[in-house]
């Protein structure tokens, strides 16, 4: 972190501030957003910026339009929304690039904000194109990133557009608590027990990460759809359960089995699952050893046996690691194992323990429990934050440290 800049090293009085924010939040049919806690984050670092009489420019992507403009994926109606939370009238602008956006920018005055159109509606974004990269950069005095949750992607706004700022690049203040906590996460590793929990429908982007910490922590819990390619792996029947087949996972999976055979110990997969047989809260259910899933029936949540085993692991845990959900917790006949996890962590950490949470599902999870505010930090990335284990610099950081 020292050799990071912040935004506390600059006096933002009569400068344009170009912050790359993260408002990739969820929303529903009717356009509601559903859980602002990526926006709420980077407020303070907003804040601060139009109280030292400073100006900004918002760039942001949302979903993945990949590369086509569409209204579906404006950014659009943040407007009214950024300007209720901030009280300030937050003005729009339909593209990122260009003298139309030139002009609006040079119009602003001290206290101003301009939100920009979706990055991603320019298919050079993520190509990490150059001259993008170049036009985005005639926006700004001062370059900040405060979007955590991309700072592991490679795209122009991330990892191009710092270097055109020389010295006047730094990070906000979400940015900053992101990287204090994972710090002290990955710091922590006398505080033991350590315990990681990983779950989610995908073992691709957490199937390295096994490999990292299975070097220093004591527990490693798997659940969610994830489970399914190890149970397949050591033989188990796994019914129609969701699985990723790809060679490099079952390659992968084969090295750690083979490379870690005096460690799998702490390797804890589900005993049970409840199954259903079809994918809807109101399918038929009934509750089997995770081994034994017939076919036409696909396991949607881990069992009270393996409840109760998780829980008694947590309990004891000193150091706590939590992403991605147990079962299909957004329907509530499935919800159970991911709602005892979040209570069960929460209860912890409120005797002393430090806890980690990150992934949108795994803080609405502890959101449905009321006890969000009981976690130690809860991380705006999920992806920023798996990917920070690897205890490697991630490509947005080292930008900005260049």
């Amino acid at each position: 972190m020292n050799k990071i800049k912040t935004i506390n090293d600059f006096d933002f009085k009569n400068q344009t501030a170009l912050i790359r924010v993260d408002f990739n939040v969820p929303i529903n049919e009717l356009s509601e957003i559903t859980d602002d806690t990526r926006i709420q984050c980077t407020i303070p670092t907003i804040q601060k910026i139009i109280s030292e009489k400073g100006k900004i420019v918002l760039i942001s992507h949302f979903g993945r339009p990949k590369g086509v403009p569409s209204k579906i994926y404006s950014l659009k109606f943040l407007t009214d929304y950024l300007s209720k939370k901030l009280k300030i009238s937050v003005n729009f602008c339909e593209n990122c690039i260009g003298k139309t956006v030139i002009k609006k920018v040079k119009k602003l005055k001290n206290g101003e904000i301009l939100l920009l159109e979706n990055l991603r509606f320019y298919k050079e974004e993520e190509k990490e194109d150059e001259n993008f990269a170049y036009e985005l950069s005639k926006l700004g005095d001062i370059y900040i990133n405060d979007a955590f949750g991309v700072v592991h992607r490679s795209h122009a706004s991330i990892t191009i557009l710092p270097k055109f700022f020389g010295e006047k690049k730094c990070i906000g203040l979400l940015m900053k608590k992101e990287i204090q906590y994972i710090d002290q996460f990955l710091s922590r590793k006398n505080e033991k027990p350590i315990t990681v929990i990983l779950g989610g429908a995908k073992i691709s982007s957490k199937i390295e990460i096994i490999e990292t910490i299975i070097n220093f922590a004591d527990y490693i819990l798997i659940g969610g759809g994830m489970s399914f390619s190890f149970i397949k792996k050591e033989g188990g029947k796994i019914g129609d359960s969701i699985i990723e087949n790809n060679k490099i996972i079952e390659n992968t999976l084969k090295t750690i089995f083979n490379k870690y055979q005096n460690k799998m110990k702490m390797l804890h997969l589900p005993k049970d699952v409840i199954i259903a047989d079809s994918f809807n809260n109101n399918a038929n259910t009934k509750i089997v050893p995770i081994h034994s899933i017939p076919n036409g029936w696909m396991g949607l949540d881990i069992g009270p046996v393996s409840i109760k085993t998780f829980c008694k692991i947590i309990e004891k845990s000193k150091t706590i690691f939590w992403n991605g959900p147990l079962g299909v917790f957004e329907f509530s006949n499935f919800s159970l194992g991911t709602r005892s996890i979040a209570k069960a962590i929460a209860n912890i950490t409120g005797k002393g323990a430090f806890s980690l949470v990150g992934g949108g599902d795994s803080i609405a999870s502890l959101k449905m429990e009321n006890c969000e505010k009981k976690i130690s930090y809860l991380s705006t990335g999920g992806g920023a934050m798996l990917a920070s284990l690897k205890n490697e610099i991630l490509p947005g950081i080292k930008a900005i440290k260049l």
